[in-house]
């Protein structure tokens, strides 16, 4: 019976490169290794990883809604990359790989997981130098989106503030969601709901908040704006000559065309004009998804993933920046966001390997989403509200790179649950320094901050662990992640460890702990 499965997936396989082939003329087929266990640049895949039998993935214009890059790495040392998009599928112990044009690299330059990645970073993506402004790492982030929704106003984003000092939650970069703005394309804040947005902005930061503003590259079509940029060619265009409309999570818009430099400098001149006329500190830059940008005619003939990255490079020039959807752009000072997570436990769980996978993808000043979820029906009923859930999601932000609320906890939580959150706050603050000294020596060594366990520990059959990180080189996390279950496993590396209650812990072994409520477990390696 095994026999036939394994030659029926093969025959699929077969019949899928055939039928690929009229699109694609370049192709590797990497036969796996026993012990040999391989990592994609998915990184909402990063639960399934790493690579087995069965899985199938294209990045010809799809990043699948977050960031990706071109790249694989394998705990044996070896690196493929590729400067284009292409297609993976893995069957029969064996990765097949296969594009329209160019080249591979796929070379065996280490022994490690960590020696293949430090390669891949040095040569393909090297670091920048610069970080994200560091007080996106240094203090909570606060989204508006979950409180406001699509009624953003000045009114309820300063209640929102006022609220996060009131029941003693630290100031740090508050951002203004979607529906600020006049319109799609027509940046400039919303006359009614905000009535004077120079005096709310000097509000927040006289509170000790940065604040950013939710932007993306559509245009409504039948604004002003939309019909100004169409008489420039500014706008993306279809093969006929028109241009192109795409349906998007919030209706009908044309695209700006990136690859035309008059757009970008367009675009720029609106932002500019924000922080110049009221003080806005950047940007949370949405949407840039290739999709959006298939079948299209660009003014300077790139493909869909180009577009993407024409628009991530446009954030580099503020350090105040977040992107969702990013494409070859490891190494650079951008902030980076894990896709909206549902209210739910089995998001919870992605957090983790899908930062781990940022990390050895060249992203390491990530951001693990909103607390709690960041989908928009999460919270209207309170009655859905699962506290230990919102607990447990801030638990997991506390040694993660960047941490976000969006849900008001004072809201939601009663007194048990708000006062486990605000602890998970103090712990982070106790451990800032460690978090960004780590960020600073990314932006120099293009380490990631977030680390597989097989990361550091190479050889220790600890490929498939994803429910537990190392913060650097030494610190191990374990947060709970299962509200089933009073207890958790962790897996403790050879040497001896301080965990959070200051007992010394000799490993290698596999200890069982308890789960209580304002408990994160986390230990030192001595």
């Amino acid at each position: 019976m095994q026999y036939f499965k394994k030659k029926s997936l093969l025959v699929f396989i077969i019949a899928l490169f055939i039928h690929t082939s009229l699109y694609s003329s370049v192709r590797l087929d990497i036969a796996i290794e026993k012990g040999e266990f391989w990592w994609f640049g998915v990184v909402n895949h990063g639960e399934i990883q790493p690579l087995q039998n069965g899985y199938k993935a294209s990045l010809f214009a799809n990043l699948y809604e977050n960031q990706a890059q071109p790249l694989l790495l394998s705990n044996k040392g070896e690196v493929i990359w590729s400067e284009d998009p292409f297609e993976v599928a893995v069957a029969n112990d064996t990765i097949y790989l296969m594009k329209k044009t160019g080249d591979f690299f796929h070379q065996k330059v280490a022994t490690t997981l960590k020696g293949a990645y430090l390669y891949a970073s040095k040569n393909f993506f090297p670091p920048s130098g610069q970080t994200p402004n560091e007080l996106m790492f240094e203090r909570p982030q606060y989204n508006t989106w979950i409180e406001l929704l699509y009624n953003q106003n000045q009114e309820d984003v300063l209640k929102y503030a006022n609220m996060i000092l009131k029941n003693n939650f630290p100031p740090g970069v508050i951002m203004i969601d979607d529906n600020w703005q006049e319109d799609y394309g027509t940046w400039k804040f919303h006359s009614e709901r905000f009535p004077n947005p120079t005096a709310m902005i000097d509000s927040l930061h006289n509170m000790g908040f940065k604040v950013m503003l939710w932007i993306c590259p559509f245009v409504s079509p039948d604004s002003y704006v939309g019909r100004t940029l169409e008489n420039k060619d500014l706008l993306l265009k279809t093969v006929t000559g028109t241009t192109k409309i795409v349906h998007w999570w919030n209706g009908f818009s044309s695209v700006l065309d990136l690859s035309n430099p008059e757009a970008i400098n367009w675009f720029k001149s609106q932002l500019n004009f924000l922080q110049k006329e009221y003080g806005i500190d950047g940007f949370k830059f949405d949407a840039g998804d290739p999709e959006y940008y298939t079948d299209g005619v660009s003014f300077g003939s790139v493909n869909p993933n180009e577009q993407t990255e024409l628009f991530n490079k446009i954030g580099l020039a503020y350090d105040f920046n977040e992107y969702r959807a990013t494409w070859k752009t490891g190494g650079q000072a951008l902030a980076q966001r894990l896709r909206d997570k549902g209210h739910n436990w089995k998001d919870l769980r992605t957090l983790i390997p899908n930062i781990l996978l940022q990390g050895i993808m060249g992203y390491p000043y990530t951001c693990p989403d909103m607390i709690g979820g960041g989908e928009m029906g999460s919270f209207r009923d309170l009655n859905m509200v699962d506290q230990d859930l919102i607990v447990r999601s801030a638990q997991c932000h506390v040694f993660m790179p960047m941490m976000q609320f969006s849900v008001a906890p004072w809201r939601v939580l009663d007194e048990k649950h708000l006062k486990a959150v605000k602890h998970a706050v103090d712990l982070r603050l106790q451990h800032i320094d460690l978090i960004t000294s780590l960020v600073e020596k990314s932006a120099f060594t293009g380490e990631p901050v977030v680390r597989y366990m097989e990361y550091e520990f190479p050889g220790c059959n600890y490929e498939k662990i994803t429910d537990q990180f190392m913060l650097g080189d030494k610190l191990m996390v374990a947060p709970f992640l299962d509200k089933a279950r009073n207890t958790r496993n962790v897996i403790v590396p050879a040497g001896k460890w301080r965990d959070d209650k200051g007992e010394i812990i000799v490993g290698p072994q596999t200890i069982e702990i308890s789960s209580e409520l304002e408990r994160i477990p986390f230990y030192e390696k001595l």
